[in-house]
C-alpha cells in the first residue's frame, strides 16, 4: 500500500486522461492511495504543495518543468519523483520558426535529473532523456480496449465520413491539409465530408464540415461515425515526440488510417495493411481517394488496426508497467 500524489495539467486534457487517470482504479485496486492536482498557478499555491509533498511515497509528475528554485525545494520534500513526458518539451512546438530552445531544454534537463524515474510515451523521448536520466520506461500512450468497440460497418451513408479528433493546440496540421480536402472535395463531389471533433473548427469551400464539440461522453460513438481516420503531423523534432493518440483511437473503433509516418506513427501504421503513410499532397489526395473508393479495403484495414491495440496500445497491458514504475 502507498500514497500517490499526481500532479496534471487538467482532468479535461488529453494527455491527463490517458497518461495517467485512467490507471488510478488500478492502481488505488492495488491498495495505492491516490490524490489528484492540478499544477499550483501562484507562489502561495506552491506552497501549499511544498507543505503536503512529504505525506506521499511517491509523486507523479505529469509533462511540467518546475523552475530551479521551486524544484530544489520540490526534490528535497518529495521521496520520490516519477516524471512522464509524452510530448517533446525539450523543444519548442510546430508552430515556432525553430525547434531549439536553449531554456526549454535547460529547464528540461534540470527537471529529468532530479527525478527517480522517467516514464517516455515513445523510444524517441527515451532517447532524449537518457543522456540526463539512466532509469527511463517507455509506456506508450494507451487506450482502454473496454471502453472501445467496433463501428457497424454496414450502416448505409450517403457520404463518406474523414475525420480527424484533437484538441485547438493540434487543429494547425490539419488545417494545413486544407487544399487536400478542397481537391478531395471536387473529386467526389457530394459524396464525401470533413468531420473534425474538437472545440475549434474551420470551414472548407467544396467539401461540407462536419462540426462536433468534443466530449468525453460522445467521443466513441462520435468516432464510429467515421469512415477513415486522419493524423497529418509535420516532418519535425516536436511531430517526432507525438504518441499517436488519435491512431490508437481510430484503430479502438476500427477505422483505417491515413497519417503521416513520423515519429510513432510508423511504428503503428502498416503502410498498405492497416492503412496508409502520406507525406506530400498527392499522396493524401492518393490514399484518401482509394479508401473512399474501396468499403471493403476500409473494413480490411480498420479490422487489422484493432488488433495493433494488443501488441501494447491498450490500458489493460500498461497499468502493471505503470504501477512497477511507482513503486520502483
Amino acid at each position: 500500500m502507498g500514497t500517490i500524489l499526481i500532479l496534471i495539467q487538467g482532468k479535461k486534457v488529453a494527455a491527463s486522461r490517458y497518461r495517467i487517470l485512467q490507471y488510478i482504479p488500478y492502481l488505488e485496486q492495488y491498495g495505492n492511495c491516490c490524490d489528484v492536482f492540478e499544477f499550483p498557478r501562484s507562489v502561495m499555491e506552491y506552497l501549499s504543495l511544498f507543505r503536503i509533498l512529504p505525506r506521499y511515497d511517491c509523486v507523479f509528475v505529469q509533462r511540467k518543468r518546475f523552475h530551479v528554485p521551486f524544484l530544489w525545494i520540490f526534490r528535497q520534500r518529495a521521496r520520490r519523483i516519477v516524471y512522464d513526458l509524452d510530448d517533446a518539451v525539450m523543444y519548442r512546438n510546430s508552430l515556432s520558426r525553430s525547434p531549439y530552445s536553449k531554456t526549454r531544454l535547460r529547464r528540461f534537463i534540470n527537471m529529468v535529473r532530479r527525478c527517480d524515474a522517467v516514464i517516455a510515451g515513445n523510444t524517441f523521448l527515451a532517447d532524449q532523456t537518457r543522456s540526463y536520466n539512466g532509469n527511463v520506461k517507455v509506456i506508450p500512450t494507451s487506450i482502454p480496449a473496454s471502453r472501445y468497440s467496433l463501428k457497424d460497418y454496414s450502416t448505409a451513408k450517403n457520404r463518406v465520413t474523414i475525420g480527424w479528433i484533437g484538441d485547438h493546440g493540434s487543429i494547425h496540421y490539419l488545417e494545413k491539409m486544407r487544399d487536400v480536402f478542397e481537391e478531395i472535395g471536387k473529386r467526389f463531389s457530394g459524396g464525401v465530408e470533413l468531420k473534425i471533433i474538437c472545440d475549434v473548427f474551420f470551414d472548407c469551400t467544396h467539401i461540407p464540415v462536419k462540426k462536433v464539440q468534443w466530449s468525453s461522453e460522445t467521443e466513441v460513438e462520435e468516432l464510429k461515425d467515421i469512415d477513415i481516420g486522419v493524423m497529418p503531423l509535420l516532418d519535425d523534432l516536436w511531430s517526432w515526440g507525438k504518441c499517436g493518440l488519435k491512431i490508437l483511437q481510430y484503430y479502438g473503433v476500427g477505422l483505417p488510417v491515413v497519417c503521416t509516418p513520423v515519429g510513432v506513427n510508423k511504428d503503428i501504421v502498416s503502410h498498405g495493411d492497416n492503412g496508409f503513410w502520406a507525406m506530400t499532397g498527392d499522396e493524401w489526395i492518393q490514399y484518401l481517394s482509394t479508401l473512399i473508393e474501396d468499403a471493403g479495403l476500409r473494413k480490411r484495414m480498420g479490422l487489422k488496426g484493432r488488433s495493433v491495440l494488443d501488441q501494447g496500445f491498450t490500458r489493460e497491458v500498461n497499468s502493471p508497467r505503470l504501477l512497477d514504475t511507482i513503486k520502483g
